[in-house]
């Protein structure tokens, strides 16, 4: 990528993700108190490619696979947990493009800069008009729309007779418009206590026209135009294992710190420094290996899937429910490491000062997406006792 140095001897995705994780780490504060990823921070993740990893290389694109992704998302999340939900979750829109016939595909996602943000939900309408769809709503949690030259605005279907569409199954249909973020009303709604810097606001549109080759259908897989292991696999898993990343690699950012912060504490009151405290070395060492068994488990997991399939296997009903579980488990246990290290760090935590409370922060935040939904947890056992799922939206 342009500015970035050449990489030898490891994976030239990862190291390029570790380098510009310093400069992301420097402007921590910015990214806080602007509640948005700042322009020249945005500027470093477009030159080290880092909105690209998901794209197909017919159009510049990486195509990593999915662990390679989550570690991507683990180490920025260790600079910063928004910047790195931002990289996740444009990751996870740019699988759009997979979808577009080539002619749109370069059209949107061929500019070094193009990203596309989008939000949680069907939450709008797209009446079917000759050539394409006008379309109406309002989108909310768009992270990443700050600095997005693409907005997708998720829409039923509702036919020129005015009736709704359905899908075969008889589900309600559905599709995704790209649109250019000029032609949506934004609205600043981004006041949270947590991912911050995420800027993940609130857009709408009323009766705008939008071609039909620049609209896609999210859950037809059988629509995807280019071939590749990463594109059989739906949006939503990789969700699951970026997300997943993001909060293992704020919880590493909480045991770092918490780490740094014994060499230099004595507690008040105590009688050794938190260096020199039994009790201090046994809390941290568990603190440890719960992070490195959950570490092992989710990227043990996506690698499990990613192998499979990518040497022909089809993604299974089974593999769905291990990475929804992983995905959850990671999610939820990580928030609580994450938890239980700002309550180790003592009285230093609740400074602002300190790296401690933004951490916690951000982890809490992070547990309350869907992808950690505790009801995942019931999904998974109803599978694991043979009973038909309560869901297939998150698996």
């Amino acid at each position: 990528m342009d500015g970035q140095p050449a990489i030898h001897g490891e994976n030239e995705h990862v190291a390029r993700a570790k380098v510009t994780a310093d400069i992301v780490r420097s402007a921590a504060d910015r990214i806080e108190t602007g509640r948005e990823v700042p322009a020249d921070v945005h500027r470093a993740l477009i030159d080290a490619g880092l909105f690209r990893l998901l794209l197909p290389r017919s159009i510049g694109g990486a195509e990593v696979d999915l662990p390679t992704f989550a570690e991507i998302t683990m180490i920025m999340a260790k600079a910063d947990a928004s910047t790195a939900w931002c990289i996740g979750q444009g990751g996870g829109c740019a699988m759009s493009a997979s979808f577009l016939e080539p002619a749109a595909a370069e059209r949107l996602f061929g500019p070094r800069d193009a990203v596309l943000a989008w939000g949680a939900g069907v939450q709008g309408t797209a009446i079917e008009v000759p050539g394409g769809y006008r379309i109406s709503g309002k989108w909310s949690f768009a992270s990443g729309s700050r600095n997005a030259t693409l907005l997708g605005a998720h829409c039923r279907v509702i036919g020129a007779d005015g009736k709704p569409r359905l899908r075969p199954d008889g589900r309600p249909a559905d599709r995704t418009a790209l649109i250019p973020r000029a032609k949506a009303r934004i609205d600043d709604v981004w006041q949270v206590v947590g991912l911050k810097g995420t800027g993940s606001d609130s857009y709408s549109a009323e009766d705008l026209f939008v071609a039909t080759e620049d609209t896609i259908d999210r859950e037809a897989l059988e629509d995807v135009r280019v071939p590749g292991t990463l594109f059989r696999f739906p949006t939503i898993m990789i969700y699951a294992a970026a997300f997943g990343g993001v909060m293992l690699g704020i919880s590493r950012g909480m045991l770092d710190d918490l780490t740094a912060l014994a060499s230099t504490k004595t507690a008040r009151g105590a009688a050794s420094s938190m260096r020199d405290s039994e009790m201090f070395h046994a809390d941290l060492g568990r603190l440890e290996a719960r992070w490195r068994a959950l570490q092992s488990y989710h990227f043990g997991t996506f690698r499990e899937i990613w192998g499979a399939v990518d040497a022909g296997g089809p993604l299974t009903l089974e593999q769905r429910v291990n990475a929804r579980l992983a995905c959850t488990h990671t999610v939820y246990e990580g928030c609580q490491i994450a938890v239980d290290g700002y309550r180790a760090a003592g009285a230093t935590a609740v400074f602002e000062t300190a790296p401690f409370e933004r951490r916690m922060r951000d982890a809490l935040a992070a547990s309350q997406q869907v992808q950690g939904r505790p009801s995942h947890y019931a999904t998974a056992g109803r599978h694991l006792l043979g009973l038909p799922l309560d869901t297939q939206m998150f698996v």
